[in-house]
């Protein structure tokens, strides 16, 4: 079952609670994944449930398999956590989103602020290809954000994200990403697709693609220079299957492509890259 207008009102609301477990991160370290996707459902389930619980918590734990950087050709496995505590439809902390606050909202939007924790990079996550490469240090990342589905008839949801790490790359970072139910969603199972776009600023670029001459005298790899501009494009999906009201499982998949400035760093060994994570979680 798709949403449309002959839908059931009362399938839309099993359809939507499902739908609205976020991505389980373990963190918002740079990944195929899209930020759409930490929260999908999320501001759905605000338009076809004005009503919703004064508390919403489910919990459980979750794996991902993904690069070890941007421009990797190595994964690995992280494994933690899956949290999403709701009050309301204002506050929030989740593995996915962040401790965060909606700071303004209406029946089929939402724009508000968060604060979550980028994982940096270290030479040491590749010794063979990073080597001489400085770190990029861990750092808590703040969040601009905002979201907006174009009507009941048509659930297009159209999210914006603007984030600048407080450390670390010291750099600002932006998508801008579209998702949409998919037809064969019902009650038990849902599913969403979308396309996204990153952009960031050269202090962004340079950090995770750039090669300064220290870098390159110690690395062997040349000097570049990376200018702000358009990072990467990519296309995710993610399901949910509701197999109880307490127990969710949900799955996402991504892929992403580096581009301009971004794919032509000597850093890159490859310019395409997935993810993929599971996470199973219990709903009170």
């Amino acid at each position: 079952m798709s949403i449309s207008t002959a839908a059931p009102r009362g399938a839309l609301a099993v359809f939507l609670s499902a739908a609205m477990l976020p991505l389980a991160a373990i963190a918002q370290t740079p990944s195929p994944l899209a930020q759409w996707q930490y929260s999908s459902g999320i501001t759905l389930e605000q338009m076809f449930l004005p009503k919703l619980p004064t508390w919403r918590i489910r919990v459980g734990p979750s794996v991902s398999f993904q690069p070890r950087y941007d421009g990797a050709s190595s994964y690995h496995i992280l494994a933690g956590p899956s949290i999403d505590i709701r009050y309301r439809d204002r506050f929030f902390f989740s593995t996915g989103e962040g401790l965060g606050v909606n700071v303004v909202t209406g029946p089929n939007w939402r724009a508000g602020i968060a604060l979550s924790y980028d994982l940096g990079r270290r030479a040491a996550d590749d010794l063979d290809h990073l080597h001489g490469m400085d770190n990029i240090n861990p750092a808590p990342t703040m969040h601009l954000f905002g979201e907006y589905v174009v009507s009941k008839t048509f659930p297009l949801v159209v999210r914006a994200d603007v984030r600048r790490a407080m450390g670390g790359d010291n750099g600002w970072v932006g998508d801008l990403g579209t998702y949409m139910p998919m037809p064969g969603s019902s009650e038990k199972f849902n599913w969403f697709a979308g396309p996204t776009v990153t952009f960031a600023d050269s202090r962004y670029m340079n950090s995770w693609f750039g090669v300064n001459a220290n870098e390159s005298a110690r690395s062997g790899l040349r000097q570049y220079h990376a200018s702000a501009g358009v990072k990467s494009v990519g296309f995710g999906v993610a399901a949910t299957w509701m197999a109880n009201k307490h127990w969710l499982v949900t799955g996402n998949v991504a892929y992403q492509q580096l581009v301009g400035l971004a794919g032509n760093s000597p850093i890159v060994q490859r310019r395409g890259s997935g993810v993929v994570d599971f996470a199973v979680d219990y709903q009170f």
